[in-house]
């Protein structure tokens, strides 16, 4: 029964917008609503981001037209 009137809640407080706030656990940030409880899946600090090859690519030049007058309706 709790665990009913718990997801109503989660409910009513989304359809208005959670007061989320960071929560911090160890080695994982997540969102935490002080309203009704809600937690976001949140993100974990210790895994390391993806790396992949970066290699600088050749700035490409645009070179546009030079106007010479200016055409007043």
């Amino acid at each position: 029964m709790t665990r009913a009137l718990d997801q109503v809640r989660q409910i009513v407080c989304g359809l208005h917008g959670h007061d989320a706030l960071l929560h911090f656990e160890q080695g994982r940030i997540s969102l935490r609503c002080t309203s009704c409880g809600y937690e976001t899946p949140g993100w974990d600090v210790h895994a390391e981001a993806p790396r992949e090859n970066v290699t600088q690519k050749k700035a490409r030049v645009l070179q546009l037209p030079i106007v010479r007058e200016r055409r007043v309706a």
